[in-house]
């Protein structure tokens, strides 16, 4: 079914034995200073067995200044280098390529970090850093290209294939290549050529030192999608510069700080949609060009290479949600692909705190040998209350440690709140994890019990070894007066089909849950108002998730009121208090109750003291994300 996909290529000499690509993504498993992890090896030999052609690390700072994340890895020092001889060795043995990305942030980092002043072509802040950066002389430019040919002929002698040059996501090169940031008038800025000579006197050093046949890949932003920023006909004339001068391979992204949530982009951008980005490249470079962007499953890679858009396919956050992507779609086995679902939770979320990458969908991403499932030494009876995502990660886990595993779900379905989660517009690929995770409790033999609601009195019949209590969370209700009224629906409700709202809706709540609502009935031609009481709406929503959900409100119309407080609900109306003064909303036709939710937890209470092994997780323990919730399931069937 597949065939293009795992054809071999060549990136100058260096030959590849399939397109899948590996793309760089910064995953805090470094030591702070530069050198490597264990963890990180780990991270990358998953990917390299799973049967990805072609790996390339994340960026790699080559200066103490040019360093853009606290745990990232770096190239300035002998040590650092040293460091990744087993990376690469360990990546080898599966028959993978690994290319080392190098880069200098430039002005896209802080003092704060890197202890030192920063530095930029041009001295104008990055408009989401802030600090004014020092603007490079010529004699420190000249320093900056030493260090990037030191840097990659380090990775030569650590053994990696080839370098990458971060010339894209507003870093240092792409500021200097870029007129957004670029503002110098020597020979270093103004037209073109002279823009571009930072990077071709980086490429001409790297080849005196590396050699003319070690591989340079150049990223690039085909467009930094910002006002005075570089479009796709600049990055055409600046492409073909670059094949000129040597680089074997274009790697396509798109994006700066400035406009940053396209990079990653949310399940709110469609699928391969950098794509038509590359195919601009390919269509006047003979050099291979890479793509990627919300590109999740082997049949959209294959497409875009059979519509002749790229030569080789990125699928980063897709590695993640499933190193082994390549393998299974090789053998067929595509029900097994665990699905990227653009949430940004694990992967960017944990980013932008410092915090080791992880991935939502799959607890073994960046914990690939501390989370490892083996084979229970004592076989036990395990019943599981709850089949939401963390009740079915439980079930899977422990039945692939050779548990005998129940399930129980009060519904007719299994997926709890994701069910509900899937319903809101761009957020249908949540689908995929609930389908993944039924075929695998079935594929695994699990006894699921559905439309059962359990009690004292089954657990007390059915005698098991170990409880997992998965309850989930159920509506808050607040104590407002009129909020049992008949036109107050609450978002389960509504989300999930069993109840339909009028055409005047108000949406109490102005959190995620209330925003996609107010989303989702706008989306569906309803006049919506979203009441929250305190400034601000989606608090508790992902960044990148959150600008597109907000572009998405204002272009639905939806009336958006802060630091307002319902005070009073009744027939066809509600009172409410905004700016010290009571007005009411009239001509009301449903309300919808949207403030939260509470712990389900009354079942574990009523026997943590009866078993001796009782465990609570998700929602049900506190109320979070579907991260906590998988992750919890996923350890805790790892103990049993």
């Amino acid at each position: 079914m597949l065939k293009k996909v795992f054809e071999p290529i060549s990136i100058g000499k260096l030959e590849i034995k399939n397109r899948f690509v590996v793309p760089p993504m910064v995953v805090s498993l470094c030591n702070e200073d530069g050198t490597i992890t264990d963890r990180f090896i780990d991270y990358h030999e998953a990917k390299a067995k799973g049967g990805f052609g072609l790996i390339i690390t994340e960026n790699y700072a080559i200066a103490p200044e040019g360093k853009g994340f606290k745990y990232m890895g770096c190239m300035w020092n002998d040590e650092q280098m040293d460091s990744n001889k087993e990376l690469t060795k360990r990546v080898h043995k599966h028959g993978a390529k690994i290319a080392l990305q190098i880069f200098h942030a430039g002005r896209e980092t802080s003092s704060a970090l890197t202890g030192m002043k920063i530095v930029a072509p041009s001295p104008i802040p990055d408009p989401v850093i802030g600090e004014m950066p020092h603007p490079l002389t010529q004699e420190e430019i000249q320093i900056i290209v030493e260090q990037f040919g030191d840097a990659a002929l380090r990775a030569k002698k650590a053994g990696f294939d080839a370098v990458e040059l971060q010339g894209a996501h507003g870093y240092l090169i792409n500021q200097f290549m870029s007129p957004f940031s670029n503002k110098r008038v020597d020979k270093y800025g103004g037209n073109v050529m002279n823009r571009a000579r930072f990077a071709l006197e980086i490429i001409e050093n790297i080849q005196e030192k590396a050699g003319k046949d070690y591989p340079i890949l150049y990223r690039i932003s085909a467009d930094e999608l910002i006002e005075n920023g570089l479009t796709i006909e600049d990055t055409k004339v600046i492409v073909k510069i670059l094949e000129n001068a040597g680089v074997a391979a274009i790697d396509v992204s798109v994006g700066v700080y400035a406009s940053g949530f396209h990079i990653t982009a949310p399940a709110a951008v469609k699928h391969g949609w950098e794509a038509d980005f590359a195919k601009e490249f390919k269509s006047i470079l003979s050099i291979p060009v890479i793509t990627s962007g919300r590109i999740n499953n082997p049949f959209l890679a294959e497409g875009i290479l059979l519509s002749q858009k790229a030569d080789m396919i990125g699928m980063a956050r897709a590695s993640l949600a499933d190193p082994d992507l390549p393998n299974k779609a090789k053998e067929g086995m595509f029900d097994e692909i665990i699905e990227c679902i653009a949430c940004r939770q694990g992967c960017s979320g944990m980013l932008s705190e410092d915090l080791p990458v992880n991935c939502v969908l799959n607890p073994l991403t960046g914990n690939e040998k501390g989370l490892f499932i083996s084979e229970a030494k004592e076989k036990k009876k395990v019943f599981i209350i709850g089949g939401g995502p963390g009740g079915m990660e439980a079930a899977i886990v422990a039945a692939k440690r050779g548990h005998e595993v129940h399930i129980f779900e009060k519904d007719k379905e299994l997926g709890g709140q994701l069910l509900l989660a899937a319903v809101p517009p761009t957020k249908s690929e949540i689908t995929s994890f609930i389908v993944w995770q039924k075929n695998q409790l079935e594929k695994l033999g699990v006894h699921i019990h559905l439309n059962t609601k359990v009690d004292e009195d089954l657990l007390e019949n059915q005698k098991a070894d170990h409880i997992i209590v998965a309850t989930g969370a159920i509506p808050f209700i607040p104590p407002l007066q009129g909020v049992d009224h008949p036109i107050v629906l609450t978002s389960n409700s509504v989300l999930g089909g069993w109840d339909e709202a009028g055409q005047n809706v108000v949406v109490i709540g102005g959190g995620l849950v209330g925003a996609e609502t107010a989303e989702h009935l706008a989306k569906h031609g309803k006049n919506v108002t979203l009441v929250e009481l305190t400034d601000t709406i989606a608090r508790d929503c992902e960044a990148g998730v959150k600008f597109f959900l907000m572009e998405a409100l204002e272009n639905l119309n939806v009336n958006i009121m802060t630091n307002t407080k319902v005070k009073e609900i009744g027939e066809n109306k509600v009172l409410v208090a905004s700016n010290g003064e009571d007005q009411f909303m009239e001509n009301v036709d449903t309300v919808v109750m949207a403030v939260g939710s509470k712990p389900n937890n009354s079942l574990f209470e009523a026997i943590k003291e009866k078993y001796e092994k009782v465990s609570l997780i998700g929602d049900a323990q506190g109320v979070r994300t579907i991260l906590d919730a998988v992750n919890e399931g996923y350890k805790t069937a790892l103990q049993i």
